[in-house]
């Protein structure tokens, strides 16, 4: 037995010193954690095997052990006090499904990939208790592995029990519930869950922003068991498995948070001064795709966003930039938001018919664990600083659509429910994409005719496009080159590398809050005012309005983007002619009114043009005056002998037929209307 314990401290001496012996190899990253005075060393496992087979094969089969033998190694060589190791960068063969894990893999390091479904409150639990023995003095400390806590059973000096508690040394745990990824999940398989427990400077607060329910998280750790009481007081045969985390990586980080070196930050810069900046970033927006440069153009402008500001006053005002695509089947409305949601750190997908308004704002369930109701956070809060894609928007649930009002507007998410009063962040763009009523796109028809959304949700949209897929031999044939090469060649790179892509407008993000200057300032307002007041023959009296201050605002949202893409801190008058350009595009395409050759606010968000609203109240003002010459019942051909001259037939029948869908009048017998008592 001797013999045994001898080889095992020789075994562990010979471990320290290969620890330390690598310490030396490893200064360089070891000096990082050092200089930023943390007792946390990332140690990467890589490394360690290239230095040495022993230490790494030790971390794998002994994981415990080892971990407390490197950290042991840097108390005694001085480096760093109270040191703790948390491992990056593990071989691909330790990773494993929640589904998979055995018990064959107890006490092993596994890696494991997830999303957290829950997180508990960070409470202190002991760790360790020193006891003083009332007769002897004699000062013994106990080890606190299991819930219960544990006294020393019996005293040198023969006592036993009585014993007096000096001190306790106490660490900040966490349990979180992971489940695994969907993707990982073939078939109707349920995905699976593990307890993860969490401690030390893993809940610091910084952390533990990472880890609210709906991350996605990596987390290496040591598989343990857990002893399951029974009502008895008895212990079970059967054994529940949970995760000792060593270390957890965040999968997902919002543009704010993402690492850029210095070799990232010289290509950003490079790639800022090519006058050509915008057109390569738009051409990196879903490459499978073939044309619409617009639209492209637009997606790059709201994932640098403009410039979120707070007033004086307090008063918010958004810098998100929300777009809506509404299109014919088969334009690739879906790829374009799959890809955007991909791109976008913390980007969500959801389709319009299995998402619940709880599912996409927040919701209160019941917490088994901690007896009470606590919060689980919906798409909208996950992808706080990020992008939601919601596609098949008009077959949502009415009710549920409602709850995406708050969110687009004031950014916050308000919940009250059960004894739950919140108000959550959710400053997160919205792309949307819709399918019109009847299939197609009819242009003459005002836009909120054809799709089933409120008026007031298509109004918070900045801007709408509409997909149109109409036959045209060349650009037919081209979409076909591109389509079949796509299939040859399995698609085309991003113009841009992802990566760079990505740290690009990260850096845009963090560093760049660019300033109207009055060039820009001049150009909007001169668009602005120009458009809502130009001269517009009407014969109703009733003007068209143009654009209202909404459009204005999302113009100089547009402009500030563009000022971020070139990383400049000005917004210039060309900033303002690419956000008018754009404008002006989205305003031909849906807002023309062609009636009175002008733009029409009302055509977008409102149920008629101002052109049709006009006809509609002439001849409603012609019924109410014929009530006074011919009583209750008024003869179709009386109407028309007065609309005689000021409208054609087949609009006097327009006009008379809306407002019968409205319920100002009804038609008491064929040929004959009458005014609703109503």
């Amino acid at each position: 037995m001797a013999g045994e314990e001898k080889e095992q401290k020789s075994k562990t001496e010979d471990l320290i010193i290969e620890a330390k012996k690598f310490f030396d190899f490893y200064k360089k990253d070891l000096g990082k954690s050092i200089r930023k005075g943390v007792n946390v060393v990332a140690l990467e496992f890589m490394k360690l095997t290239e230095f040495s087979n022993r230490l790494s094969d030790e971390i794998l089969t002994n994981p415990e052990d080892a971990l407390r033998i490197i950290e042991l190694a840097f108390e005694e060589s001085g480096l760093i006090k109270n040191a703790r190791v948390r491992l990056i960068n593990l071989p691909k063969s330790l990773e494993i499904k929640v589904r998979n894990i055995r018990s064959k893999h107890l006490n092993e390091m596994i890696v494991i990939e997830g999303i957290i479904r829950q997180a508990s409150d960070v409470r202190p639990q002991v760790v360790n208790a020193k006891f003083e023995c009332p007769s002897c003095g004699t000062v013994m400390s106990v080890l606190q592995i299991e819930k219960k806590f544990r006294e020393p059973p019996r005293c040198s000096c023969g006592r036993r029990g009585g014993f007096k508690l000096i001190s306790k040394e106490m660490v900040d745990t966490q349990r979180l519930v992971v489940e695994e990824a969907p993707e990982s999940l073939s078939g109707g398989e349920q995905p699976k869950r593990i307890n993860v427990f969490v401690k030390e400077d893993l809940v610091e607060p910084k952390m533990e922003e990472k880890t609210t329910p709906g991350s996605r998280i990596k987390i290496i750790g040591i598989l343990k068991e857990v002893p399951v009481p029974l009502q008895t007081g008895g212990l079970s045969t059967r054994f529940e498995l949970a995760i000792e985390a060593n270390n957890i990586i965040p999968m997902e980080e919002t543009f704010e948070e993402l690492d850029i070196s210095d070799e990232d930050e010289r290509q950003i810069l490079e790639l800022s001064e090519d006058p050509m900046v915008f057109e390569n970033l738009a051409k990196s927006i879903t490459p499978s795709i073939w044309g619409y440069d617009e639209i492209k153009k637009a997606l790059v402008l709201q994932l640098f966003s403009g410039v979120q500001k707070t007033h004086k006053d307090g008063q918010k005002s958004r810098g998100d930039i929300h777009i809506l695509l509404i299109g014919d089947p088969g334009v690739a409305k879906s790829v374009t938001l799959g890809f955007m949601a991909n791109i976008s750190p913390k980007g969500r997908y959801v389709v319009g018919k299995s998402a619940s308004g709880a599912g996409l704002t927040a919701t209160v369930v019941r917490d088994e664990y901690l007896r009470g109701w606590s919060l689980e956070a919906g798409a909208m809060v996950l992808a706080n600083k990020g992008l939601v894609c919601v596609d098949e928007l008009e077959k949502m649930d009415p009710n549920d659509r409602s709850a995406m009002h708050e969110a687009m507007e004031q950014q916050t998410i308000t919940v009250s429910k059960a004894n739950v009063q919140a108000t959550l962040r959710a400053e997160t763009s919205v792309l949307a994409a819709a399918n019109p009523k009847f299939g197609r796109f009819d242009p003459s028809q005002p836009i909120a005719q054809q799709i089933d959304l409120p008026p007031t949700l298509i109004n918070r949209f900045d801007i709408i496009f509409t997909l149109r897929d109409i036959p045209d031999r060349q650009k037919d044939e081209r979409i076909a080159e591109h389509v079949l090469h796509e299939h040859q060649r399995e698609g085309e790179g991003m113009f841009i590398p992802r990566e760079l892509f990505r740290k690009y407008v990260a850096y845009a993000k963090q560093k760049i809050r660019p300033e109207l200057t009055d060039d820009a300032v001049e150009e909007i307002k001169n668009f602005y005012v120009e458009l809502r007041n130009k001269p517009v023959a009407v014969e109703s009296g009733l003007r068209p309005i143009p654009i209202s201050a909404r459009q204005l605002q999302a113009l100089i949202r547009m402009a500030e983007a563009s000022a971020k893409i070139k990383l400049s801190k000005k917004v210039t008058r060309e900033d303002a002619k690419i956000s008018i350009e754009l404008m002006k595009y989205y305003l031909m395409q849906v807002g023309y009114d062609y009636e009175s050759k002008t733009f029409d606010i009302d055509r977008i968000s409102g149920r008629f043009s101002s052109s049709q609203r006009g006809k509609i109240m002439t001849a409603r003002d012609v019924i109410i005056d014929l009530e006074s010459k011919v009583g209750k019942m008024i003869p179709l051909e009386e109407i028309e002998k007065e609309l005689e001259g000021k409208m054609e037939k087949s609009e006097i029948e327009e006009a008379i037929e809306k407002l019968r869908i409205s319920g100002e009048i009804f038609s008491p017998k064929r040929g004959y209307v009458s005014r609703s008592s109503s």
